[in-house]
């Protein structure tokens, strides 16, 4: 830890030597020089891309300058340089050349380097120049294994096999060699610091993982399963509740159909807090080693039982249910824009009700209308009791009924437990300046997940997004969920941060659903979830122009673009240019996980792009689980790992025929 405090105070020193602002003001006076300069230089055609925060030596705080050949022109950090393309969508060499004269043609010391972007992303240089010689030949290897699918089926037999043959010493030289080395980090949060640092060089930002989970079979995963997704009151199912949040042992066990996504099974609250501590650490190394730009992602199933987020998914869903039947209508309360003299309409009838006008007092409300029937702050308040919150009456006889059944009092503490350990994690990313991603999860845990990660942004998230919550675009309301946090957010004043991702639960989705009969949650086709993702960002795209539109702080709004499908990222980058935002605006990042798709996450972040890789780490024998879904992930994707080893193999070749065996990556990027 020691070690990690003094790596961030020598970096933070350097960092102020060589121009990096710390502080708002200097900040907002470097932009504002920048600007003037960019006006004044423009009309000698020279262009100029600003950056807040940006290392420059010469610029204070001026980023992307850079000058390709002599007698050049400086080239904009954003330009789009796409080459004209010959069958089977490879580059002409012009693109080729082009990119290699970048490579060789640094650029002058102090001045952050920054590259022109192919957007078809199938320039093997770009992608592979942060590599050595032999982890380019070391991917391509993982990779035709990967394409093997009789070896990537019995990927975690062969690897205790191989263990119990080898040794644990041989073992773990071997797996370092290959998917260990490949597609983790490290071992622990110091030797991940080189990675990290390599990856910054190369305009690449991290977010970090700690990998390690449970090796258990699937009768020790359901059997903690179904106890910690029970009340000791036992599992009732009064009136109006919904199956789909009641735990079914058929799908008890998690990992069902899932190979990209880590799983995290209830056993005690020391696990818990044990949890707590490691994403704590993740926090510190990501603060150590990366100047505050990385991301720390954590899992709430991680941090408490899972009974409890079951429970609050079913009151929430039942809150909107009884607010459907109030305005007769679907959609939340935010969506009808009810006030309270609406509501005190609805409950005229009931008379001079003491519990009625209680109820009204308490209702959350603003100008524009009521966002909740509930104070939902009360669920981040370590001194509420959730039995005690979600009560309402009843439109018939005006009595109070609960919308969650009774919780006993040990396992409200477990829930505020849950909700301290959160507390803590995000004080200590505020604290650190590091942000937090909150994982998206089943569907019947997320409207709770969902709920606590948008509290915790309107506590936190006051002057700046520290708090981010995913959203899986393979699910059929994600569109309705963002635009409501957005409104959320617009109406209450807290910066939005949220990941768009397809989503890691389809299968397993779908057979629970239809199993336990309710309506199937997700998209029926692939391109029914590509035209969900690609609405939802435009949607988010959209309200970020407004706002700058309205010299509103665009930055309320930030967005990660976390996709391997690289058509998603051109929509991104294409809808950017489109409307006028930049990355220099901070408020589109992409990102891929370690070890797949560098051809797409590299050269965006060479270009100038805000670009982040997920890095897990962890102990090699720990993270074969991990392991185990990435090679099951890269089966699933053959046609996106065959262009990857296409690239690889251009890359490999050019630098054995032009003797670049011993090839050493040196970037002189600044990530944005």
């Amino acid at each position: 830890m020691a070690l990690l405090r003094s790596l961030s105070a020598q970096r933070t020193a350097i960092s102020l030597v060589y121009g990096r602002n710390s502080s708002k003001s200097s900040s907002s006076v470097a932009v504002a020089a920048c600007r003037s300069f960019h006006q004044r230089d423009r009309r000698r055609s020279t262009v100029l891309t600003t950056g807040e925060g940006a290392a420059s030596e010469f610029t204070n705080g001026v980023n992307g300058v850079r000058y390709l050949h002599s007698g050049e022109r400086p080239m904009q950090a954003s330009t789009l340089v796409q080459p004209d393309l010959v069958a089977g969508g490879e580059a002409v060499k012009r693109s080729t050349k082009q990119q290699s004269s970048l490579e060789k043609s640094p650029s002058p010391a102090g001045s952050p380097q920054r590259d022109p972007l192919d957007v078809t992303f199938n320039d093997p240089i770009a992608a592979f120049k942060s590599k050595t010689t032999g982890e380019l030949m070391r991917a391509y290897l993982v990779y035709m294994i990967c394409s093997s699918e009789k070896l990537v089926e019995h990927n975690m037999t062969l690897m205790k096999w191989s263990k119990n043959i080898l040794g644990q010493r041989l073992f773990t030289a071997l797996m370092k060699a290959t998917f260990y080395g490949h597609f983790v980090a490290g071992e622990d949060q110091v030797k991940i610091i080189p990675t990290l640092e390599r990856l910054r060089s190369f305009g690449v930002k991290p977010i970090l993982d700690y990998s390690v989970e449970e090796d258990i079979t699937q009768e020790e995963a359901e059997k903690r399963e179904v106890e910690s997704s029970v009340s000791s009151a036992g599992d009732r199912k009064e009136e109006g509740s919904m199956p789909q949040y009641h735990v079914d042992k058929s799908f008890a066990d998690r990992r069902y159909k899932v190979s990209s996504a880590r799983t995290y099974f209830y056993l005690n609250e020391a696990t818990c807090e044990r949890n707590m501590e490691i994403f704590i650490k993740c926090l510190e190394a990501v603060s150590g080693a990366t100047f505050g730009t990385g991301i720390t992602a954590i899992k709430l199933t991680a941090l408490g039982r899972p009974q409890l987020l079951l429970q609050l998914s079913e009151v929430i869903m039942r809150t909107r249910k009884y607010m459907e039947d109030m305005v007769g209508g679907q959609g939340n309360v935010l969506t009808h824009h009810k006030t309270i003299k609406d509501l005190e309409k609805y409950y005229a009838s009931l008379g001079d009700n003491k519990d009625v006008k209680e109820f009204l007092n308490n209702v959350t409300s603003d100008k524009e209308g009521i966002l909740h029937l509930f104070p939902w702050s009360g669920i981040v308040d370590e001194d509420s009791q959730l039995s005690d919150t979600f009560r309402v009456p009843d439109p018939q006889t005006g009595q109070m009924r609960r919308l969650i059944s009774q919780i006993p009092p040990k396992e409200e503490e477990m829930f505020r437990n849950m909700i301290r350990r959160l507390n803590t994690i995000v004080k200590a990313a505020a604290d650190l300046d590091v942000r937090i991603m909150v994982d998206a999860e089943q569907t019947y845990f997320q409207p709770a997940i969902s709920r606590i990660t948008l509290e915790m942004m309107r506590k936190y998230n006051k002057e700046k997004a520290i708090v981010f919550n995913t959203y899986q675009c393979y699910l059929r309301e994600t569109f309705r969920e963002v635009n409501t946090d957005l409104e959320q957010a617009k109406r209450q004043n807290f910066y939005f941060g949220a990941k768009l991702v397809r989503g890691a639960y389809m299968d397993q989705e779908r057979d629970r659903a239809k199993s336990l009969g309710y309506p199937d949650p997700v998209n029926p086709t692939f391109e029914a979830t590509t035209d969900m993702y690609h609405k939802t960002l435009a949607e988010c795209l959209r309200r970020i122009k407004l706002m700058k539109d309205c010299d509103d702080d665009a930055r309320k709004i930030g967005i990660m673009v976390a996709s391997h499908n690289e058509d998603t990222v051109r929509f991104a980058i294409q809808q950017m240019k489109e409307i006028g935002i930049s990355p220099e605006d901070k408020v589109i990042c992409f990102g891929q996980l370690l070890g797949m798709c560098d051809y797409i996450t590299f050269p965006l972040g060479q270009a100038g792009y805000s670009a982040y890789k997920y890095i897990p780490y962890g102990p090699v024998e720990e993270v074969l689980p991990y392991l185990s879904r990435r090679a099951q992930e890269n089966k699933g994707v053959l046609k996106k790992i065959k262009k990857e080893k296409r690239l690889l193999l251009s890359e490999i070749r050019r630098r054995l025929l032009r003797g670049q065996w011993f090839y050493k990556p040196k970037g002189n990027y600044v990530p944005i």
